[in-house]
């Protein structure tokens, strides 16, 4: 008899054991990849920060951006970059149009992503079912498999007086891309590297940096540091209604093409 209880009790404890280690995870995935988001804003953010503001600087504007389509990729994330950029060259932004001598219009010829691939080897292959329990695929075989990504950014501003209408100053168009590779050998991968990775990885992880032996060992290395970009690093602005004297623009990166001040830039001074 006291087999029998002991034998239950450890039963009923083994259960309970079992029963509190037991629990569920939901595993979900935002509705876009954060690779496509990465490559997106990266291309705007160097787009945008070819554009020099300077002639505005000083100048109340409103920027208008009508012209946006409401389908554009990352429109506000857009409408921001181009905002801080204006008022990093000394812009003053005004939010009514009526108050701001000066409009400002932003435009975007093309904000999204491209895919390119190639695979060397056999791809997978479906064959009708002969003998019932078989399988009806062949499995993809690739020797090599790599997957380009790129993200582009094609945006233009403009700007002309409110009250005359007259045009003062264009940016013309300007273009920038970013870019992601995954490269697969012999089903080893995926292989990674491009704009948007500080450092290349593999399978998610970052390769250790063979001139660092800690890294060899399991130790992490500093963090990288991104590129200097007008619109992704830090950068202290005087806390002033207007910009004091000598204050440093920073000047737009080569490549521009298209800009021009008009005939009437002297209402710019």
């Amino acid at each position: 008899m006291r087999v029998r209880l002991t034998a239950r009790r450890v039963s009923g404890l083994l259960l309970a054991l079992l029963m509190a280690g037991c629990g569920t995870t939901k595993m979900t995935d935002s509705p876009r990849a954060a690779t496509e988001m990465l490559l997106v804003s990266q291309a705007v953010d160097l787009a945008v920060a070819k554009i020099d503001f300077s002639p505005l600087s000083g100048q109340t504007v409103f920027l208008d951006t009508g012209a946006l389509d409401k389908d554009v990729v990352d429109k506000g994330y857009l409408i921001s970059v181009v905002r801080q950029q204006l008022l990093a060259h000394g812009a003053l932004i005004q939010d009514e149009r009526f108050r701001a001598v000066y409009v400002v219009e932003l435009r975007a010829g093309a904000i999204g992503t491209d895919r390119h691939s190639m695979m060397v080897g056999t791809p997978a292959v479906s064959l009708p079912s002969v003998v019932p329990g078989l399988p009806t695929s062949i499995p993809e075989i690739a020797l090599m498999k790599k997957s380009d990504q790129r993200g582009v950014a094609k945006v233009a501003v403009f700007a002309y007086n409110r009250v005359t209408g007259r045009a003062v100053w264009q940016s013309g168009s300007v273009e920038s891309s970013s870019r992601i590779k995954d490269t697969w050998v012999f089903g080893t991968g995926p292989y990674t590297r491009g704009t948007i990775r500080e450092r290349a990885e593999l399978a998610g992880e970052p390769l250790p940096n063979l001139a660092n032996p800690a890294e060899l060992f399991g130790h992490k290395g500093e963090k990288g540091v991104p590129a200097p970009g007008a619109t992704t690093k830090e950068q202290y602005f005087p806390n002033s209604d207007t910009p004091p004297p000598g204050l440093p623009i920073p000047a737009a990166a080569a490549g521009v093409t298209g800009g021009a001040i008009f005939a009437d830039r002297q209402l710019l001074r």
